[in-house]
């Protein structure tokens, strides 16, 4: 048992500073891939580009942000005011549970770990949302949001959504466009930006009006620029 428990201390020591390591090496490297696109590889393929934010549309940004996350310039990783809301409706409504992650807990969730619903998962996400927040930044943080996210079925970041929705680069991206893949970010594999249907349509006006809105905030402007 001391022999078993000194072997366990060691691992857990060179695991724990393993994944430090990483973190801060994605600080500058792209994820060389994900649990998700592992898992979506055998079922819906996998397209994907990473590309740097100079080669990413404004517009993609921004319309990431009003969908997603518009508290994202505010916060430390943590949108506290959304989770005691979604904590009320989910009491309220145990069968339509409501989400309330923001940008860097969705970012840390789909680089580090995997998908689902469990309390193991969950308190890891909250480890590795605040050790992105501290060693990432915002900048950062949402570079490599839209570099890993799902935006179509076995389609991953905003390059590999802009070709196969667009036939364009991300850095070309209009407003509309940028929207119309925002607005599928709920649910990638049932919503597409093009053809788009009246549930993404709906919702990817209301993502340009929010735009229109937080393009004067100066916070989130120096995030996107």
């Amino acid at each position: 048992m001391p022999r078993l428990w000194r072997f366990l201390k060691r691992l857990l020591l060179i695991l724990f500073i393993g994944q430090l390591v990483y973190i801060i090496v994605l600080r500058w490297v792209n994820p060389p891939i994900t649990l998700t696109q592992i898992g979506n590889a055998f079922s819906y393929g996998l397209k994907r580009d990473y590309v740097s934010r100079g080669e990413m549309s404004k517009n993609a940004r921004l319309a990431v942000i009003a969908s997603e996350d518009q508290m994202f310039a505010d916060h430390s990783g943590f949108d506290w005011k959304s989770i005691e809301k979604a904590m009320d409706y989910n009491q309220r409504k145990p069968n339509r549970i409501r989400g309330a992650s923001t940008i860097s807990q969705q970012t840390a969730k789909n680089v580090f770990l995997w998908q689902g619903r469990s309390w193991i998962r969950k308190a890891l996400e909250t480890y590795f949302t605040f050790m992105i927040e501290l060693v990432w930044g915002k900048e950062r943080i949402l570079e490599v949001y839209l570099n890993v996210i799902e935006m179509g079925p076995g389609v991953f970041g905003i390059e590999a959504a802009s070709q196969h929705y667009f036939k364009k680069p991300a850095s070309r991206l209009t407003k509309a466009e940028a929207a119309r893949i925002a607005a599928c970010l709920p649910n990638p594999k049932k919503f597409l930006a093009s053809p788009a249907g009246r549930y993404v349509s709906s919702r990817s006006f209301a993502i340009q009006r929010q735009m229109n809105n937080l393009s004067s905030d100066p916070d989130i402007a120096v995030i996107i620029q």
